[in-house]
């Protein structure tokens, strides 16, 4: 019978004896068992083989255990008492089921009762992979390291393949559950599949310099939404985000530049723990008016196409009398009433999750006014890297108007205060 733990072999009488700390740290196969050729009658051992002796130490068990201490079996950890030599077996890290059947062994064994019964193992050396540390990184940077016949190891939480020409994601990585930081830079990769938002405990995702021309929706609702800290998509062929890319609300760090972007996601104010972000030589014409509410420490929006606001030219959507969608809507909104799918159709929903915010507070579906102003980016960034070549740290950011009376309200406070400065 074997057990894969992490096992510590303290002498109780000698601590200064090469015995204290024998696999200390490591991990560790312990085999409950006869050696090879010993006769069927024989004394049974209890074999711990270790990365550094994997050929294993041998320890008694009949008549020779003086206590076992399992107040804490079910956290994968026990201690096994022996007599000759006086020592203690430290075990940790297993698995609790397996832990309590091994140790349900050994004391049958300590007993002498039931032997020929017991699932002994020869004790044999233990084969690398039995005792060595379960690998949790992994970097391969050329195609021709890249495993083709061998599965990646279960255990990787870090895993980059980069340089290696690879046109989709393997599915090998997307078996791999304990993923928490997957780097897939400098490939062709034109399309990421929904299930990468089956990785429960992916913090980190980089896909610089690929192929992709979207941001899948279905990623935007997986589990990535509780997860996902640090998201690279620099340098791709990225022309929008979808409306649900705001639900990614734990990302901290975000990277679009060198893209095809003609706008930020409408609702990027709700990313309210994003403190980086950079969207650099993109075709951005305006920040959409949500982006007022970012709090950010670094902001670099360099080489985009931004417009001249001109707060005089309104681009006028305002249908008079409104229509009874409208009124339905701003009133759903204004006054905080709920909605789902499960009272409105989903139509109506997405519109709702889009709908624009009057400077006034009060919301509007597709009844507006639409004009661009100036905003410094210092306002929302602690550092910002400069806008154009000239220096500027300002750009031009969408404002909306639920009726022109907020419209006519906004221009008068606006010109006044220039007059007040000249």
């Amino acid at each position: 019978m074997r057990l894969q733990c992490e096992v510590e072999v303290v002498s109780r009488l000698l601590p200064s004896c090469g015995l204290r700390g024998r696999g200390r740290g490591t991990r560790a196969l312990l085999s409950l068992g006869r050696p090879p050729g010993g006769a069927r009658g024989g004394s049974v051992y209890l074999m711990v083989c270790t990365a550094r002796d994997r050929g294993g130490a041998r320890y008694k068990v009949q008549e020779n255990i003086e206590q076992f201490f399992t107040r804490f079996v079910e956290e994968g950890k026990a201690t096994v008492r022996l007599r000759e030599p006086a020592v203690d077996i430290c075990l940790s890290k297993a698995n609790a089921s397996n832990l309590k059947n091994f140790l349900s062994a050994v004391r049958l064994a300590h007993q002498g009762t039931n032997v020929s019964a017991l699932p002994l193992s020869a004790l044999v050396p233990a084969k690398t992979s039995e005792v060595e540390k379960p690998k949790t990184k992994m970097i391969i940077t050329s195609k021709r390291d890249y495993p083709l016949t061998k599965n990646f190891p279960y255990s990787l939480e870090h895993l980059q393949t980069s340089y290696c020409k690879l046109a989709r994601i393997d599915t090998r990585v997307l078996c791999l559950k304990k993923l928490r930081k997957l780097d897939l830079s400098h490939n062709h990769i034109k399309q990421l599949p929904a299930t990468i938002g089956d990785l429960v405990f992916l913090q980190e995702l980089n896909l610089h310099d690929n192929h992709l021309e979207s941001f899948s929706s279905a990623l935007c609702n997986s589990t990535l939404q509780k997860s996902l800290q640090f998201l690279d998509l620099s340098q791709n062929k990225i022309k929008a985000l979808p409306i649900q890319f705001c639900q990614l609300r734990e990302l901290v760090n975000l990277k679009l530049d060198d893209n095809e972007l003609i706008r930020l996601p409408f609702k990027i104010g709700r990313l309210d723990h994003l403190r980086f972000l950079s969207a650099a030589r993109n075709k951005l014409p305006f920040l959409p008016s949500d982006f007022r509410k970012l709090c950010l420490e670094n902001l670099d929006l360099f080489g985009n196409p931004f417009e001249q606001p001109n707060p005089l030219v309104p681009n006028i959507q305002l249908k008079i009398p409104l229509t009874l969608l409208e009124c339905a809507a701003r009133a759903t909104l204004n006054y905080r009433l709920p909605y789902g799918c499960h009272l409105l159709p989903s139509h109506l929903c997405e519109d709702l999750e889009v709908a624009k915010t009057c400077q006034c507070g009060g919301a509007c579906l597709s009844s507006f006014i639409q004009i661009t102003v100036t905003m410094n980016l210092h306002h929302v960034a602690h550092t910002v890297v400069l806008v154009d070549n000239m220096g500027g740290t300002e750009a031009p950011i969408v404002c909306y108007f639920c009726s022109l009376d907020c419209y006519s309200e906004f221009l008068d406070d606006t010109y006044l205060q220039s007059s007040c400065d000249y």
